[in-house]
């Protein structure tokens, strides 16, 4: 594994079976796939092993349009015009009008970065096919200037997944795969206990029974989250609210609670 072990940051933390997946798809030389609900920290994982194993972080953010040729490299054929026109030097090198993308970038690198393909359901079906060779080969051909890029250096590349849409099997086979469970009481203790250490452990213990309480009733549309929680406590302390009124009270529930229906169904089924 060449030295490389990711065990959590300061600011991350990690359960021991994600620990373990991430540095397996390191030393295997694979793509890691994670998935999980939204807040349960997916898009910061690669920052925190991009921290931890001291390495640079490129973020390929996929959307709805977004095309597999566009992490490779585009061609600006506008641009090369636009200079033609009013007498530029150098138009005639293509290699000027060339420009990597993240997926480019981090083959070019000559130190291993870490590479972040974030939400990659997002994309259409043939998406994640059309990276098969390049994600397999660790090299893309640009045709323009009859140019192969090879990697110099293996990026680490984490995938992430909102389960949006069924990713394709001969995908799935190249990546080691990891589902980020909600976190436990006890983890979410942890985690919040990072960013507030100083926070009065009777608030914390109320208002996590009653964040709990709200993620399992039957009815709930759109369960809270990580992040809703740790944006809760920080305005239950800056309030000054008391611990006790939490549930009765349920003070600044719209941090947590986003929708109205949702709201409705809390307020009616009480927590």
């Amino acid at each position: 594994m060449e030295n490389q072990a990711f065990n959590g940051t300061r600011e991350y933390v990690a359960s021991q079976e994600l620990m373990a997946s991430v540095n397996i798809a390191i030393a295997l030389k694979k793509p890691l796939l994670i998935k999980g609900e939204p807040g349960t920290g997916k898009t910061m994982l690669a920052e925190a092993v991009a921290t931890a194993l001291g390495k640079k972080l490129l973020i390929w953010n996929i959307k709805s349009t977004t095309k597999a040729q566009e992490g490779l490299y585009v061609y600006d054929t506008i641009q090369r015009l636009y200079d033609g026109q009013f007498g530029e030097s150098g138009v005639d090198d293509i290699s000027r009008y060339i420009k990597l993308g993240k997926l480019g970038e981090a083959f070019e690198s000559d130190e291993q970065v870490v590479l972040l393909i974030d939400e990659i359901d997002k994309a259409d079906l043939e998406f994640p096919n059309d990276l098969l060779w390049e994600l397999d080969q660790m090299e893309f051909y640009i045709h323009e200037t009859k140019r192969t890029v090879r990697a110099k250096q293996r990026p680490i590349v984490i995938i992430t997944s909102n389960a949006e849409k069924e990713l394709p099997d001969a995908f799935l086979r190249r990546c080691i795969f990891h589902y980020i469970d909600f976190p436990t009481p006890e983890l979410m203790e942890e985690i919040v206990k990072v960013h507030y250490p100083d926070v009065e452990e009777h608030l914390l213990k109320n208002a996590m029974d009653v964040f709990y309480s709200i993620r399992n009733l039957r009815d709930i549309r759109k369960k809270p989250s990580t992040s809703e929680l740790i944006d809760w406590i920080n305005a239950l302390q800056i309030g000054g609210i008391q611990a006790e009124t939490i549930r009765s009270a349920l003070p600044f529930i719209g941090v947590v609670v986003k929708k109205d229906e949702d709201l409705e169904t809390v307020r009616h089924t009480g927590v």
